[in-house]
């Protein structure tokens, strides 16, 4: 037993199980209850979903509230709101992968959901690098700090320029390496049939397997804006990868919500970008001013109000339009 109380990246071990069989319990709940036949999710069960997974990602921030301290709680909800904030600009990008390959709803949420499993190892893999390099070079945090006030100022530049999903390198290089067939096959990801090259049987990738392939391509873009903004607000590794976790697993109930309504959260993307110059910008304000941080509930506050501005402009600009 006293393995479960040695220490892992800070942490004793016994949390990260903590942590980790509540993910599993959700996925578990998910696919093998909720969704264990293949079905639309309308609007109604998504706000549901999405409602449940907010409130259960505050809860757990709660216990990191109580258990390890406010400070601790207060960087959690600040990374969970940031990462949550983020995935809004991918819901788009996502949007558009689905209409690109014509995926129609009812499948949805079937890549979306092993989409979330790619994310969670490729998310913990980018913050177990991060930490390490964080902890072994401080300078690294300025490094992200940069990095991120460069990315807010493009991504404020290029708001009005659309993913194309058609010019990936990356799905051009999987058409040329690999079979594809032009055709959904209902809900698989491959299916065997006669290659028309050789006449023999052969196994074909799906659209649906290249949807699936897209979003984790672009989800390793996104991350990489939005591991560095965390550890921007804490250098914490359980704080940063379970913030980002449960802020993520809500996506995909999120994106149902949200998929038939992108162009309403249109100007969001100016407040993100803010966003990002701002949490960027903190290390060196902190500097500038003499202080060790910015202190948490000044950081979550100033996040609250930038992404509250920019919500409410961005519905009342798309109303105008109208």
């Amino acid at each position: 037993m006293d393995i479960l109380f040695s220490e892992f990246l800070d942490k004793p071990v016994w949390m990260w199980l903590f942590f980790i069989v509540i993910v599993l319990v959700l996925l578990v709940l998910d696919l093998g209850v909720l969704h264990r036949n293949v079905r639309e999710i309308g609007v109604k069960e998504s706000l549901g979903l999405s409602a449940f997974y907010i409130t259960l990602g505050l809860l757990f921030g709660a216990w990191v509230w109580w258990y390890i301290g406010p400070t601790a709680g207060l960087n959690y909800v600040t990374g969970f709101v940031i990462e949550k904030s983020l995935a809004m600009d991918n819901i788009f990008v996502i949007a558009m992968i689905f209409t690109y390959f014509s995926i129609p709803r009812i499948y949805q949420h079937r890549v979306l959901f092993w989409g979330i499993i790619g994310v969670i190892i490729l998310r913990a893999i980018m913050i177990g690098l991060g930490a390490t390099l964080v902890s072994q070079f401080s300078w690294v945090l300025y490094i992200f700090a940069g990095f991120l006030i460069l990315t807010g100022i493009k991504m404020w530049l290029s708001v009005d320029k659309q993913y194309e999903v058609g010019n990936s390198p990356i799905l051009n290089f999987i058409k040329k390496r690999f079979r594809v067939t032009d055709q959904l096959h209902a809900e698989k990801f491959w299916v065997k049939q006669t290659d028309p090259k050789t006449n023999k049987l052969a196994w074909f990738m799906t659209p649906l397997f290249l949807a699936l392939i897209m979003i984790e391509f672009v989800d390793l873009i996104f991350a990489i804006d939005s591991v560095p903004a965390i550890f921007a607000i804490t250098t914490d590794p359980f704080i940063v990868y379970t913030s980002n976790i449960f802020a993520i697993l809500g996506l995909r109930a999120l994106y149902f919500a949200l998929s038939a309504m992108v162009d309403r959260f249109h100007y969001l993307k100016y407040a993100l970008a803010v966003l990002l110059v701002f949490i960027g910008s903190k290390i060196f304000i902190a500097d500038g001013l003499g202080i060790a941080k910015i202190p948490p509930a000044l950081s979550l506050s100033i996040t609250f109000a930038i992404l509250f501005i920019g919500i409410m402009y961005s519905l009342w600009k798309t109303k105008r339009s109208e």
